[in-house]
Order: structure tokens, then sequence, then C-alpha cells
């Protein structure tokens, strides 16, 4: 009931995410069928590329789909590009290798009489090698086409939006419901397009080649309702894509982008100031959430994909300006506002009311075991505990590596676990100790002990608004906006927004508008 309730709740979302999702797909298998079959054609006339392109096609084929993806954000950006690119390069080779195949597996006989009355070479390909190895090809596209649907989930790992945005932000809230209402559709939507690719196999395939005890009659008639069928579905697709470009054409002139990294409390701000610029503006403002972490999303900025993110001045000083970790709250803002301006042309605005840490945190039990109070209290204990920490603090500076280094102890093993997975391994004895950031709701829904950094380690973490400096000029209306709702923002407020979507399974949007409504920032 309770998963039949999401979906009747968030049904216009999963609508529009499953539209957006079947938008990635086609124009990343189109673009792979426009590659692949030339290319199949041209090593099945061009024997010399045969190898050199199928073995690059098979390279990549191999090549993890989250790598490929990371390797091609510093290059092409975030958003739609990088995820059509990605999925395309994995659709080429079943496409590729069956057209190759298809045409080659032609009767040589066929050729010779087709050469004896006459066809010259180019009508030899087109009236009767593909149309004999259609067949094959259609296999070949069936392959890619269902994969496509699958891979385009990692769409939203960089703000380019489909169902993996219901499957990401679920497995980060630890909330089944909505994993379920993103993997479902897009199971469902795989299903149909293997049905559709099907049909069109079976109507290109020649009669004579069909394995179809059928009388000629009932054939016929299946045929032209699968002609119906797919003609149905292009017209749907193209009436979805045509409605897609109406509503890009009709945005406003004046746009700006707000990004963020890819856990609640980020996605809550974005919504949150997202929502009260156009409030208070002509501004339309778009929503690139969930770009993953601290790399990304800055060099998400830097690109000019997004205009403005986040940050918190610890991360800025030590991550991003490879600057040691200090504890002067005023120092580490003015260096992080004048190296980012004189580096990289970004204003960093007034800092927030909150501060947003790192802590080490602990089951109950496991303190009580080791009587642990403190970071210096795991000196004696930690040779026998495993860390589970995100990735990006398992190899920052100011992570795990210059914790262990600045307090002189070593963790039995270290597990790289990103967003609520670590909290679940903690939850299920396969860690002991796992990162957290103190205004993380999640440490209150589990229960959690902080252990306090008695040696000040953690550097300050308040949050700032980064803006591309030319953002700043254009619109400098938006720059008391954000400044005054930030210094509305305190540690308290911050974890009662979080627990409310982490806990209470509320969405991020909806959380940030009660809170601006509620608080008299826009009206109901």
């Amino acid at each position: 009931m309770n998963f039949i309730n999401y979906i009747i709740k968030n049904k216009d979302q999963i609508l529009s995410l499953t539209l957006e999702h079947i938008k990635l797909t086609v124009i990343a298998v189109g673009l792979a069928i426009l590659i692949g079959i030339p290319l199949g054609i041209l090593i099945s006339y061009v024997r010399k590329l045969n190898k050199p392109i199928l073995g690059v096609a098979n390279v990549i084929q191999a090549i993890p789909s989250m790598a490929l993806l990371g390797f091609a954000i510093p290059f092409l950006g975030i958003g739609t590009l990088p995820a059509v690119v990605m999925v395309v390069l994995y659709s080429l080779l079943p496409i590729i290798k069956n057209t190759y195949t298809g045409i080659q597996s032609i009767n040589s006989d066929i050729i010779e009489a087709s050469k004896g009355i006459g066809l010259t070479k180019l009508q030899i390909l087109t009236k009767v090698q593909i149309p004999l190895a259609l067949p094959v090809i259609m296999a070949g596209v069936r392959i890619s086409a269902v994969t496509a649907v699958g891979l385009m989930t990692m769409a939203a790992f960089i703000g380019a939006g489909g169902l993996g945005f219901l499957v990401f932000s679920g497995i980060r809230t630890v909330n089944n419901n909505q994993i379920l209402a993103g993997a479902i559709p897009a199971c469902f939507l795989a299903l149909f397009v293997d049905y559709l690719v099907g049909l069109v196999e079976n109507l290109v395939t020649p009669v004579s080649l069909r394995k179809n005890g059928s009388s000629k009659r009932k054939q016929i008639k299946q045929r032209k309702m699968q002609k119906v069928i797919l003609l149905s579905t292009a017209v749907l697709l193209v009436i979805t894509l045509l409605i897609s470009g109406l509503y890009s054409m009709k945005k406003s002139n004046k746009v700006i982008t707000i990004g963020s990294k890819d856990f609640t409390e980020q996605v809550i701000l974005a919504n949150m100031f997202a929502d009260l610029i156009e409030e208070e503006t002509d501004i339309t403002v778009e929503r690139e959430t969930n770009l993953g972490g601290t790399k990304v999303t800055f060099s998400a900025l830097t690109s000019g994909n997004i205009d403005l993110y986040f940050e918190y001045t610890g991360t800025a000083y030590g991550d991003t300006l490879k600057y040691p970790p200090i504890t002067d709250m005023e120092e580490v803002y003015k260096t992080v506002k004048e190296d980012f301006k004189g580096k990289y042309n970004i204003d960093v605005l007034k800092q927030m009311g909150f501060n947003n840490t790192y802590v080490l945190a602990v089951k109950e039990e496991t303190a009580q075991k080791y009587k642990l109070k403190t970071i210096s209290d795991l000196k004696n204990v930690a040779s026998n505990l495993t860390v589970g920490t995100t990735f990006e603090f398992l190899n920052r500076g100011d992570g795990l590596p210059g914790l262990t280094k600045h307090y002189g102890f070593e963790f039995k093993d270290t597990v790289g676990l990103d967003g609520a997975a670590r909290y679940i391994a903690l939850i299920n004895n396969e860690t002991d100790v796992v990162d957290a950031y103190s205004t993380d709701a999640l440490l209150k829904k589990f229960e959690l002990v902080t252990l306090e950094d008695d040696e000040e380690f953690f550097p300050p973490y308040y949050a700032i608004p980064v803006v591309r400096s030319e953002i700043v000029e254009e619109y400098p209306e938006i720059v008391p906006i954000i400044e005054e709702l930030g210094s509305k923002l305190t540690d308290e407020v911050m974890i009662e927004l979080n627990y409310q979507v982490d806990e209470l399974q509320m969405e991020p949007d909806v959380v940030g508008r009660k809170f601006l409504v509620e608080n008299g920032f826009i009206e109901e």
C-alpha cells in the first residue's frame, strides 16, 4: 500500500521522468543505428578495417559504464550530451557486428546472379544485401535498444534526468518505494522496446525465411496489425518530442541553472533557492541535481554547465584549492573567496548560517563496548574496526587519509560506500565506523553516536553559494535573495529538513517549498 500511495502521489513526476527516459533512449539508439550500420557495411567491403573497428567497439563494451561516463564529463560536461554519447558507444557493437554478419552470410550465388542481371555495386547493396540482411541487423538493434533502456538510468548521475533519478535518489535516502518507482517503469519500458523492435524484425523478414506455419491470410492480417501498432507508437513518440521541444522554446530568455551534489541536503538547497529566485524575479531556474561529488559539480560550474551551487568552506579550501586543513573560520572563508575569484572567476557569496562539518559515527553498542566518545578514543581500538566511508572522504586530504595521519591510527579495513549504503552496512555489522555530515538526518534515524573531533582536525564546513561571476553581473538581483535565505538556515533547521526527506520520505522540492511558505519567503 505504501508503494501504491507513493505512485499515486508522485504520478506526475514519474510520468515526466519516463517520457524523458524514452526521449534520451530514442536519441541514443537512433544515433547508434546511423553510425553502426554504415560501419558494418564499410567493414563488409573493406576487410582491412574489420579487426580495428570491431576491436575498438569491443574495447568500449568492456569499459565499465561508470568509468566511461566519468571520463566523458571533463570533455563533454554534464547533462544530456555525455549520457547520450555513453549509451551510443555501448550500443554500437551489436549493430556493427550484426550488420557485418548479415551481409557476409548472404549466399554468394545471389550476389553473382545480381551482377549477372547488370546491377551496380550500390544497387546490389541497397536492393539485395541490405534487404536480406535486415533480419540479422534488426536483431542487433533489438539488443542495443533493450540495453540502452537500462544504461540510460545512469544519465541521472550527471543531471540528464530519466528514471535513474528516482533510483539514485531512493538509494541515497533508503527509500525503497522511490527505487521501485524508477526501476519498475524502466523494466516495463525495456520489455516494450523489445516487443516493438521484435515487430520491426518480423516485418522486415522475408516471408520465405519465416518459420511460421500460419496461413497466408493470417500472416497478412498479423502484418497489418503490427504496422498499426508501430505507426501508433511512432506518432506518439513524435508528439512527445514535439511537446518537449515546444516546452523548451517557451522557456524564458532569462535562465540560470542551479546544480547540486548527490546527497539530500544539497538537493533540498537547490530546489529551495530555485523556488525563491523564481518567486522573487522573472528568471527561470533550471535544476540539475544529484550531479555527483565535489569534483564533478565544481567542474560543471567552471565549464558553464551550471551557474550556481552550494559548496562548503572546508571542502573548497582543502579539496579544491589543496590547502592543508585549518580551523580558522574567517581565514578559510577569506581565502576561498579570494582564490575562487582570482583563479576561476567565481563569486563566493555570504557564508550561510549552518556548518555541515564531517563527523565519525558508530552504533551505540560499539560506543559502549569500546568506551568511545572522541576520535582520539579510536587510537587503541581502530586496528579492530572497519570503517565505511564515501569514496570522496576516502580520497581527500581533509578526509580519511589526513584524519588517520593526524590522530595517529589506522583502521583494520576501509570500505568505499556512497550515500545511504554506508549506513546500511553499519547497521548490518558489515562496518563499525562511518563518516557523516553533522546535519545528516540519517544519524538521527539510525540513532548513531557521533565522536567529538577533540583535536580539531576538521576545518569549518559552512555552506557557501558559489556563482559564476558573469551570472552575478547579469543578474545582480539574485545576490540579496540568496544571502537573506542563507542567513536563516541554521544547523537545527537543516537537520530537520534533511530528516523530513530521509526519514519521513518527503520529496526534497516539497520540503524546501514548505519551509519557504512557513517562514514567509513565498506565498502558498
